[in-house]
């Protein structure tokens, strides 16, 4: 039994005759354009892990700040 990948899926649903084409191995006329999408989907992919880096980085920088913040107010207040 064969796994059907998702992006077949997307092929079939956009056109079944491209997905027909993609099971014999006939290769797809737009190389150029498909690589141009792969590029954008590889970039777009690390802009969002940059993001979810700087969020998590601020996060913890957040929680510094409140735990520095509690420890200064305990501080005042036993002395």
């Amino acid at each position: 039994m064969r796994t059907i990948r998702a992006s077949e899926i997307g092929t079939y649903l956009f056109c079944r005759r491209a997905w027909g084409y993609f099971l014999q191995g006939v290769a797809s006329q737009n190389q150029a354009e498909m690589a141009a999408g792969s590029g954008f989907h590889h970039k777009h992919g690390r802009q969002v892990m940059a993001a979810n880096l700087a969020r998590w980085l601020a996060w913890l920088v957040l929680l510094a700040a409140v735990i520095a913040l509690a420890v200064a107010l305990t501080f005042q207040f036993i002395h």
